[in-house]
């Protein structure tokens, strides 16, 4: 039986998902319901994903969603940054855990 715990993507994925939560419940509360939950719901997602493709065999779809997933990611906290809810500092650094994680999809993706 798999340990999740043994996959980088999924020990990256869980810092970055503990970081971006910490960025939506910072953002005000005009967006609390708009783009802060969305972002946290897909951030979510991309957890569950990849304790999907950990269990599955088909793990080719799964990965493909995730960075469909991570790739909305970076627009929503690009807008977040040019409405000024986020600091250039919090951008760099969600959009390189962001990055990072695209990376390791990626590679795993090739592997396959």
């Amino acid at each position: 039986m798999p340990n999740p715990t043994s996959y980088p993507l999924f020990e990256h994925w869980y810092k970055t998902n503990n970081y971006i939560l910490d960025r939506c419940e910072q953002l005000p509360k005009s967006v609390r319901f708009t783009i802060s939950s969305r972002m946290m719901t897909l951030s979510m997602e991309v957890l569950e994903l990849i304790i999907e493709a950990i269990y599955s065999k088909e793990r080719k779809p799964i990965l493909r969603k995730i960075n469909l997933h991570l790739e909305k990611l970076r627009v929503f906290f690009r807008l977040c940054k040019d409405r000024r809810y986020i600091s250039i500092q919090q951008y760099g650094q969600v959009f390189k855990m962001i990055n990072e994680a695209g990376k390791m999809c990626g590679g795993w993706l090739k592997s396959l």
